[in-house]
């Protein structure tokens, strides 16, 4: 099978309808992990994805429904529906179940996000997925070894290598489980099930400290910064947007020009709630008369992550 993928990559920008341009990003984005168990979708594209994408955002209503619904305000909600969205009708893959529950006689155990069959292979693979973003944080005693960083989610509970643990060790094997194999025989899946994971996001950096490129991160992931907002008082924020969820997936472009009040308003509130604030730096493009975003941040209150 021919892929998709070519050597320049797709201009997301152009694309008007969020949920196509956040399908499109899917598509491009490298995965946080290197894992062979990660799902290679990028050489799973089939020839002509890029133009059933254009197509579909043209003429949004012959896009799947799926992809003109409203947003799910739970992010990973959403990601899950744009995956399905993506294996079912750009790869032509069956998706068997999504979100299988996974019980015994006492308690629900977990779930399996997705049971597929590879239309080319004829396999019944296990897909566990998360859409993640991790800002990159040196202990103060640490700050001579560049080495000892911690990748920490905006809410500092969740963490790059336990969740990459988690997802290899725990999430992806659940169908070795007895009560797995039960779930799956009432699906009639009865063969060996192929387990893979899909977990693409951004890592953030801080220019206070040089950090090395963590264990297992393919070179390619997305980037974007992060600072203290102390640190935003030597900064040009008129240029800024607040990115607000689902609009975490992929570059953001709009007509509007960007309104400085209601960054310093965002700010204020970070100061107030003690909560991590993703924004946008746009430019102008002449071009398409739109705001295209240049770079993200993420901007954290003064004690993160405590």
């Amino acid at each position: 099978m021919k892929s998709a993928l070519h050597s320049t990559a797709w201009d997301l920008t152009r694309f008007r309808v969020p949920a196509i341009r956040h399908l499109a990003w899917m598509c491009q984005a490298a995965q946080l992990s290197d894992s062979p168990l990660a799902f290679d979708l990028r050489s799973q594209l089939p020839l002509g994805t890029l133009e059933t994408l254009q197509g579909w955002d043209a003429m949004p209503a012959t896009a799947p429904a799926a992809l003109l619904e409203p947003a799910h305000p739970r992010l990973g909600y959403y990601f899950e529906r744009l995956y399905e969205c993506l294996l079912r009708d750009l790869l032509g893959w069956q998706v068997l179940a999504r979100n299988l529950p996974i019980r015994n006689q006492i308690r629900t155990l977990g779930e399996l996000d997705f049971i597929l069959r590879n239309p080319h292979t004829g396999s019944v693979e296990h897909h566990e997925i998360a859409v993640k973003f991790y800002l990159g944080y040196v202990e103060p005693s640490d700050n001579e070894d560049p080495t000892k960083v911690h990748w920490y989610g905006p809410n500092a509970v969740d963490r790059l290598d336990l969740k990459t643990a988690r997802m290899l060790e725990h999430q992806s094997q659940r169908t070795l489980l007895a009560e797995s194999v039960a779930a799956l025989d009432l699906l009639g899946v009865e063969e060996s099930v192929k387990p893979r994971i899909f977990m693409p996001g951004y890592l953030f950096y801080s220019e206070a400290n040089s950090v090395t490129l963590p264990v297992g991160v393919p070179q390619d992931h997305q980037r974007g910064r992060w600072a203290y907002l102390e640190a935003v008082r030597a900064m040009d924020t008129t240029c800024w947007v607040h990115l607000r969820k689902p609009h975490w997936l992929g570059p953001w472009v709009q007509s509007a020009t960007p309104d400085p009040h209601a960054v310093l308003a965002t700010l204020e509130q970070i100061a107030l709630m003690h909560t991590p604030r993703l924004f946008a730096s746009m430019q102008w493009d002449a071009s398409t008369a739109l705001w295209i975003e240049q770079e993200r941040l993420f901007i954290v209150p003064a004690k993160w992550p405590c």
